[in-house]
């Protein structure tokens, strides 16, 4: 389903939403910033079913600044975060690395679009 994979000592003060590769980058993005938690989210599915309080406690509800990352479609993230670093177009050909930075999937394009939020 979906667990915390970093957690800062600060007060909590945003929460960045990653899958699969995209992890490393969220990780690496949080590394300096105090009160970000990174949560794996794998499936979407199985965190909504699990118990209002275990939802609660990995995205607490007074926590509103959130983003995620996904290499893919993301439309479905918004039911999570008001921002989403992700890729909704297809045709990019070139080895992965290339295309991942590309199309922002870097922890430092991340930091910048944490930085561009309200």
């Amino acid at each position: 389903g979906t667990y915390v994979a970093k957690e800062d000592s600060s007060e909590l003060d945003l929460i960045i939403i990653a899958t699969g590769s995209e992890v490393q980058h969220a990780l690496k993005a949080a590394e300096n910033m105090p009160g970000a938690r990174v949560v794996s989210m794998p499936c979407m599915e199985v965190f909504e079913r699990q118990s209002d309080e275990y939802r609660e406690a990995v995205l607490p509800r007074g926590c509103s600044r959130r983003i995620a990352m996904e290499a893919g479609v993301s439309a479905p993230w918004y039911k999570y975060v008001s921002k989403v670093v992700g890729i909704d177009r297809f045709g990019f050909c070139a080895p992965g690395e290339i295309v991942m930075e590309e199309m922002g999937m870097t922890a430092e394009n991340l930091v910048a679009e944490i930085a561009n939020m309200a």
